[in-house]
């Protein structure tokens, strides 16, 4: 694990001094190469490394954060980051125009979405990272949240007190041996820590590995939500208090993002583990539900709501003869319906000068590459290939995307 940069070149990177470097870097205008040797001749190699290493960050970073570009970052700080579409979709569960504590604050994802709404004392243990934070958000602040009055304190969470705030938000370190993991005992701060910040305010949350599992006590008392966007889950978040709207109850939460637009956003909360009936022959449409609804465990509980049958106990494909109109489930339109032969298969999408070919598959052991090589597609015409049990046996299922 590398060591983080030394406080003076962070607030060398952040001053004005280095506004035009990076600009110049950013904009493209030929090959880094030489970039780095004229920068070599004025700076020290750990500041040259800074900068090159904050050329790329803000490339990676334009997924999580529109305007990477004026940002500062540092690896493993935006790794953790929440991109800020989820964290403005999270800061409006918090009251507005209260103070409120954004623990482990990192490079400031959730602090600036916070800051948006009320007053925010951003802390972390590390004050090269709290710099990047602040320097964010002073960036990135509209003209509501620079007229609030925001801390940031590098101060360790084990010694905070957060009885004085309105509510808390807590990001734990996830890395903190070097390697990721989903365990909470394994997260700093850890259990021991989020129980003493709920004795002293039960507004708060806590953002988690969607993997992580939690004691069942905290299951009971908070709302579990997970949440996605395009596709992909990003977080799972354990609301407590007030901030909770279902206790006991999980939530999944979709959003997906359009251009110069707000995210439009797909919710829906119930409780794990409902089994739907499983069909005995494929209907008209077969729906995929989102990694988010996947991950809280509520694909049952969705199908069963949109009156749908598994394909296969414990598998999430499900089947009916209506179209769904749902952002939380992908929806596919059959149009053939054949055991799974490769040979079939393959006459088939020559047939019909199928080239470009989706492939998915739940429950069996056949890897869609393999099933690709095998099926040497031609063609311009695209389709959907959906394996999974139906009974006893594998299908295959032809389809095209609705949504």
């Amino acid at each position: 694990m590398s060591s983080l940069p030394a406080v003076d070149d962070i607030c060398w990177l952040i001053g004005p001094e280095t506004g035009e470097l990076l600009d110049r870097l950013d904009s493209g205008a030929g090959s880094l190469v030489p970039a780095a040797r004229q920068l070599q001749r004025y700076h020290s190699p750990e500041r040259v490394r800074l900068l090159l290493e904050q050329h790329e960050l803000r490339r990676k970073a334009i997924d999580k954060f529109p305007d990477a570009g004026r940002m500062f970052f540092l690896p493993r700080t935006l790794e953790q980051a929440t991109d800020i579409h989820v964290a403005r979709y999270k800061a409006k569960r918090f009251p507005a125009e209260e103070r409120v504590a954004d623990l482990c604050c990192g490079i400031g994802g959730d602090s600036i979405a916070l800051a948006e709404r009320g007053p925010i004392t951003a802390v972390d243990r590390d004050q090269a990272t709290i710099l990047l934070a602040e320097a964010n958000l002073r960036i990135l602040a509209g003209a509501r949240s620079r007229n609030r009055v925001h801390e940031f304190l590098a101060e360790d969470v084990l010694q905070l007190s957060v009885a004085s705030y309105a509510a808390w938000h807590l990001d734990p370190d996830r890395r903190a041996g070097g390697r990721r993991t989903t365990q909470l005992a394994c997260y700093v701060p850890g259990p021991e820590t989020i129980e003493r910040l709920l004795v002293e305010r039960k507004e708060g949350a806590v953002k988690l590995a969607p993997a992580t599992e939690l004691p069942q006590s905290w299951q009971q008392e908070a709302e579990l939500e997970w949440i996605g966007r395009d596709r992909q889950c990003r977080q799972q978040v354990a609301w407590f208090g007030t901030l909770a709207r279902s206790p006991g109850l999980r939530r999944a939460t979709v959003l997906r993002t359009r251009p110069h637009e707000p995210p439009l956003v797909a919710t829906f909360a119930a409780e794990a583990g409902v089994r739907p009936g499983v069909a005995d022959q494929v209907g008209r449409f077969v729906l995929e539900p989102d990694a988010a609804v996947l991950a809280a465990g509520l694909d049952g509980a969705l199908a069963e709501r949109h009156g749908l049958a598994a394909l296969h106990p414990g598998v999430p494909y499900f089947t009916g003869d209506t179209r769904i109109d749902d952002s939380m489930l992908a929806c596919f339109e059959v149009t053939d319906v054949l055991p799974f032969d490769r040979r079939r298969l393959r006459s088939l999408f020559r047939e019909r000068g199928v080239g470009k070919l989706e492939i998915k598959t739940r429950g069996i052991e056949e890897r869609p590459e393999a099933v690709r090589r095998d099926l040497r597609l031609r063609g311009d015409g695209s389709a959907v290939l959906l394996l999974a049990r139906l009974g006893r046996r594998v299908t295959a299922i032809v389809a095209r995307r609705v949504t």
